[in-house]
């Protein structure tokens, strides 16, 4: 987002639905993000030890899922460690990107507050600045539905803006849009996810690089207690 405007919670029912926006930006979004994690040495290091600690029990019959992938490359570059992965984006013109960046990847549409996968059918989720594109009291279905797809002592590393309330924007990647996004708390995050039925493993919190959105960077590793 460029330009976005800080406020308040906003009423579900007035929440901007973000893929009308990522529909539109996604070509561009993809030139622009699809090799961020060049400039990001922090956000590799804690995706190379999140791979390293769920490898032995990824497998094609219980993938790793980029949930809100986007173009895709969060998800490739734990491919390219070797873990068997496939991502889900809300966006059809992000998953159209994805699948022109990374042919060799399975990417489908899916809404992350109605997922469509069956109980216990992934190893690990990985959602990167996905939880920021839904008002702030359907975080926890969101949550839920991640608990509910992930096989027992399933994994899952979660990636938000931080702050208070919410941002609006209406420039996006100069293409005008309209675009909500919640902040949070890194105690408010972890609070949200430990009532979801997960077991924190490690929380972290960064200052963003240069390239970034002048926001904090929130970052929870979690295991699944079913």
């Amino acid at each position: 987002m460029s330009g976005p405007t800080p406020r308040g919670d906003i009423d579900p029912s007035e929440w901007v639905n973000p893929k009308i926006t990522y529909d539109t930006v996604a070509a561009a979004y993809a030139e622009t993000f699809l090799h961020e994690l060049d400039h990001k040495p922090f956000d590799r290091e804690l995706l190379t030890r999140f791979a390293a600690a769920i490898t032995s029990t990824t497998t094609t019959a219980t993938p790793l899922c980029d949930l809100g992938c986007g173009p895709g490359h969060i998800g490739a570059y734990l491919a390219e460690l070797g873990l068997p992965t496939v991502g889900i984006d809300l966006s059809t013109g992000m998953v159209e990107q994805a699948r022109l960046c990374y042919p060799s990847l399975t990417f489908a549409e899916g809404d992350m507050t109605a997922l469509t996968l069956a109980d216990g059918s992934l190893a690990a989720v990985v959602s990167f600045y996905a939880l920021i594109h839904i008002p702030r009291s359907v975080v926890p279905v969101a949550l839920s539905e991640m608990h509910r797809v992930l096989a027992p002592g399933g994994s899952v590393l979660i990636a938000v803006h931080g702050g208070q309330g919410t941002l609006h924007a209406t420039k996006m990647l100069e293409q005008p849009c309209a675009l909500d996004a919640t902040l949070f708390t890194l105690p408010e995050l972890c609070a949200m996810v430990s009532a979801a039925g997960f077991s924190i493993t490690e929380a972290h919190e960064r200052d963003p690089v240069e390239e970034e959105l002048t926001t904090p960077r929130l970052y929870l590793w979690a295991t699944s207690g079913n």
